[in-house]
């Protein structure tokens, strides 16, 4: 994978973040977040295929929307190993 290829994966992942903390703000469990996250990186995967996103690692659409929602749940996963070294005990 190159830099450009990497550059949009990380980019899908801060989009998800960003997504995931707005839902966050909002009364809904947080348990739904990673499913949110998951499945706006999912979109966001296809939507790059489809658009045919220089260097983006996806020959084809399952791949892509896989690509996508790996994508998604790591900004979840990131979030998640943060709250927990930070965390006081």
């Amino acid at each position: 994978m190159d830099y450009l290829a990497a550059g949009n994966v990380f980019a899908i992942t801060v989009i998800c973040v960003l997504v995931t903390q707005g839902f966050k703000q909002s009364p809904m469990k947080n348990k739904w977040l990673p499913v949110i996250s998951g499945a706006v990186g999912g979109i966001l995967g296809a939507v790059a295929f489809y658009i045919q996103m220089q260097g983006f690692p996806a020959q084809d659409i399952i791949t892509a929307v896989a690509v996508g929602i790996v994508s998604g749940l790591a900004g979840t996963g990131g979030n998640q190993v943060w709250k927990q070294l930070t965390k006081a005990e």
